[in-house]
């Protein structure tokens, strides 16, 4: 890694017909992973659709991996346009169960695109100009493989307050292991694009601590260079009680504590809480793709 920070860029800045133009030969998918996302994954790949694939052509298909829902997340994905995959379909040999980094690595390896941009598929008020913003710098500058994005989060009807894992938890894990990425604003944000040949180069953690992994692991093979943050304004989703975070977060500081070293955090670890039942942290991840696809690593 280096010591230079994260550079930072503007979603307003880029223009998807602009983008479209530039993109030559090179595709671009976008893919959601959803768990009982009926309510928002429709509105979010009808949005994608009709904007960035029909009217500009920016994007070329659209992947939901439908992660054991329950609900009719499959079927609402399909009808607004998307194509779904059961993640119980996909390397069934290699990767069993759910998890949010599980369905990320499934995605890549079902996408065909050059570029893959990932976001969450529990936004609400989603803007087609989310993608366009992660595209934006992998599509004018080529030095660039990774973008992270950023935003303010309202929480309880506050404009701010929001990623209380990524405060209390995240952020502070970068600050004292890994301080080249302290510049992150959201290490845990669910939004981000990449170069294929990039992410098939890193493993994928398969539970919560796959966002501050891929961060921590790009940076040390690529470089912090490799990476851009994209600030896109406001998001708004889902605030879970706090309650309901501490599971996440243990699964987040477990990933940041083994990257820094393996043997800091031994296997099988249980967060146990007074009033509640004991949850097992359990850290697992799958192989890079290149490994599975056997293409040449480069």
């Amino acid at each position: 890694m280096t010591d230079l920070p994260v550079r930072v860029f503007q979603a307003g800045a880029f223009d998807a017909a602009t983008l479209a133009a530039s993109k030559g030969d090179q595709r671009a998918s976008v893919c959601l992973p959803a768990r009982n996302e009926e309510s928002t994954v429709g509105p979010i790949v009808d949005a994608i659709r009709r904007t960035l694939v029909d009217v500009h052509g920016l994007i070329d298909e659209i992947v939901v991996v439908d992660d054991h829902s329950d609900d009719r997340t499959a079927a609402a994905a399909a009808d607004a346009g998307a194509r779904v995959v059961g993640a119980d379909t996909v390397l069934p040999e290699l990767a069993v169960g759910h998890g949010k980094g599980a369905a990320l690595w499934k995605s890549l390896h079902e996408a065909d695109g050059d570029l893959i941009v990932w976001c969450d598929a529990d936004l609400v008020d989603f803007d087609p100009g989310f993608v366009v913003g992660l595209l934006g710098p992998l599509l004018t500058h080529p030095d660039i493989g990774f973008v992270k994005a950023f935003y303010d989060r309202p929480i309880d009807g506050r404009p701010r307050g929001g990623g209380r894992v990524t405060e209390l938890v995240a952020r502070p894990a970068l600050a004292l292991l890994f301080p080249d990425l302290s510049s992150v604003v959201q290490p845990l944000a669910g939004e981000y694009a990449g170069r294929r040949d990039i992410l098939e180069r890193v493993p994928f953690v398969q539970g919560y601590g796959v966002d501050i992994a891929l961060l921590i692991d790009i940076a040390s093979r690529f470089g912090t260079e490799a990476i851009a943050q994209v600030d896109l304004g406001v998001r708004v989703h889902r605030n879970r009680p706090i309650e309901e975070l501490a599971p996440m977060a243990a699964e987040v500081l477990s990933t940041a504590l083994r990257r820094a070293d393996p043997d800091l955090v031994s296997q099988p670890r249980w967060l146990t809480r007074p009033g509640h039942q004991p949850f097992e942290i359990d850290f697992q991840e799958l192989p890079p793709l290149v490994e599975v696809t056997g293409r040449p690593s480069g």
